[in-house]
């Protein structure tokens, strides 16, 4: 419809205008825009005349049924009933047709579990795979995260403290459940954490695995009672990641480790230095901040002559570049990266000019939990993600009779609240809110679809095609419309939650058409049928784009 107005700007005005069509108040008609407000000054008429001209040429298209101005020249358009009913399965828009896409997120590190902020970002990224790929995206999906690094020397003296010597034998009384082997790692993290901060002797032992960890790598050490329980719990940490993946039924990722990337960072690096782009200051390698563009200084190797995350930052996205090709790179990140990874994206544009205008940061908020909710098990300040799961099946186990179905409901809720915000504020976790059958929530949804479901199966008729629009349907047909707009708003702004919104107005529209039109029994039953079947698989489509079952009762 937009591009029709824009043709009869073109035609009547000799004008190239953008026309925003919004969708208006049912009673104020289907599409509504605002185009003869804004252009109406530089043709020297009054909106009003520009509308009323429009409106006067848009009636001749089959697809309108009417058309009124109204107020100072706002077009409102009614369309057709088979226009209306044409839109419901239109396709979505491709804006990203042959493009190689490349998405990085979740990001954890080995030896440590993932925390709320992994959660949310892992559920998000998966979303928005989704949306890039109905956007006709070759689509890849990519992790990294830290396998070598001080965190990781912290853990491993926390491990050989706890095994009384580096005896890699003793590691096998560890339990073999991928989830809890993680917590176990995770506390011997948190033990040599602590360690280092209180004691200056601990704390050089520790800076000495350090160097031994990279030593492991370099030279391919497998067989020293150290490396075999590096080795050992490494792989413990990707199990972890696979298990906790599957858990959340999610896409599985390509990890990228920072040992894989730091050789290859450290090359750039080296090669820069020599060109001059980065210096020497005290020691170390530093990339100088431009003041002029808000960059601050970052040391991309240390004095001691170790990488930087800088560095194995620069060496992912080289590995990324090679591995795919990417016409553009996407990655999800706390916001409180964002002045770092605007320093990295200036060093790497500024080492590589390919990549200019090829990267995109998106940053997310903190998760923050009601207070007075039991959130209880916690790694330092953080609250890990498998209590947030944990808590959620607790509640939802109280509200549904139907064990078979507890999994896809405590998925359903946990993706539905972070879907729901827009990406980059911060995130309410109440759990009351997440789990209730009330309001905008993943399980009211599934609900409502479950419920659709079940009217269908009652009904002794199959649902009847949709070749016309009654009087008392035509607002839940007009809602039924939107969901393609819906789709390509976020599959083009990468925002989920207007699908969020839409399905949960979706579900209040059919509830009021309910309320007041018999469906079995009805006169019109099979036509009746067909609406509340297109009504169900249009909050099945909705659902399956966040990642979220569909149950067919509850």
């Amino acid at each position: 419809m937009d591009y029709k107005i824009a043709q009869i700007i073109q035609h009547s005005f000799g004008l190239t205008a953008d026309v925003l069509l919004t969708r208006p108040d049912p009673k104020f008609g289907d599409y509504s825009t605002n185009v003869a407000l804004k252009i109406a000054k530089g043709l020297g008429k009054t909106p009003k005349e520009v509308a009323e001209k429009i409106a006067a040429e848009l009636k001749d298209f089959d697809e309108v049924g009417h058309v009124l101005v109204q107020g100072p020249g706002f077009i409102n358009i009614f369309v057709s009933d088979k226009f209306l009913i044409d839109l419901t399965n239109r396709r979505p828009i491709n804006p990203y047709e042959n493009q190689k896409i490349v998405l990085e997120y979740s990001c954890p590190n080995a030896f440590k579990e993932l925390h709320a902020g992994h959660l949310y970002q892992t559920i998000f990224g998966d979303i928005l795979s989704r949306l890039f790929e109905k956007g006709g995206a070759e689509l890849h999906r990519t992790s990294f995260g830290g396998d070598v690094g001080l965190h990781v020397a912290k853990c491993l003296w926390g491990i050989v403290s706890y095994l009384g010597g580096e005896e890699p034998e003793k590691m096998n009384d560890v339990e073999v459940n991928p989830l809890a082997r993680a917590k176990w790692i995770s506390d011997r993290y948190v033990e040599g954490s602590t360690a280092f901060e209180n004691n200056d002797t601990v704390k050089k032992d520790i800076n000495r695995i350090n160097s031994e960890v990279y030593a492991f790598h370099k030279t391919q050490n497998h067989d020293s009672p150290l490396a075999k329980i590096y080795w050992i719990s490494r792989q413990w940490s990707l199990d972890y990641f696979d298990a906790f993946y599957a858990l959340l039924k999610v896409e599985t990722l390509r990890y990228y480790p920072e040992s894989e990337t730091t050789q290859t960072g450290l090359k750039i690096v080296h090669e820069q230095l020599e060109q001059g782009r980065l210096k020497i200051s005290d020691g170390a390698v530093i990339f100088e901040g431009d003041q002029s563009q808000n960059l601050h200084t970052r040391v991309f190797i240390t004095s001691r002559g170790l990488p930087t995350y800088e560095t194995k930052d620069i060496g992912v996205i080289q590995h990324e570049k090679q591995d795919y090709n990417f016409d553009h790179r996407y990655l999800i990140t706390g916001n409180d990266q964002s002045e770092y990874m605007r320093v990295v994206f200036a060093a790497a544009e500024l080492f590589d000019p390919e990549l200019i205008g090829k990267m995109t940061h998106l940053t997310n908020g903190t998760v923050r939990f009601a207070d007075g909710e039991k959130m209880s098990s916690r790694l330092g300040n953080v609250t890990r993600a498998i209590d947030v799961i944990d808590a959620v099946k607790q509640k939802v186990e109280k509200l549904v009779s139907d064990k078979s179905i507890i999994e896809d409901v405590t998925l359903g809720a946990v993706k539905y609240i972070f879907a729901k915000y827009r990406l980059g504020g911060d995130i309410s976790f109440d759990i009351n809110e997440t789990v209730s059958l009330q309001g905008n929530s993943g399980p009211y949804i599934q609900y409502a679809h479950a419920r659709a479901r079940r009217i269908l199966e009652k009904a002794d008729q199959t649902p009847g095609p949709i070749n016309h629009i009654r009087e008392e349907d035509r607002n839940l047909v007009r809602k039924l419309s939107e969901y393609p707009d819906v789709l390509d708003l976020a599959i083009h702004s990468l925002e989920p939650h207007h699908i969020c919104h839409y399905l949960f107005e979706l579900a209040q529209e059919f509830n009021r058409f309910y309320e007041k039109n018999q469906v079995i029994g009805a006169e019109y039953e099979k036509h009746r049928l067909g609406l509340v079947h297109l009504y169900a698989d249009t909050l099945q489509r909705g659902l399956k784009i966040l990642g979220i079952a569909a149950p067919e009762k509850m």
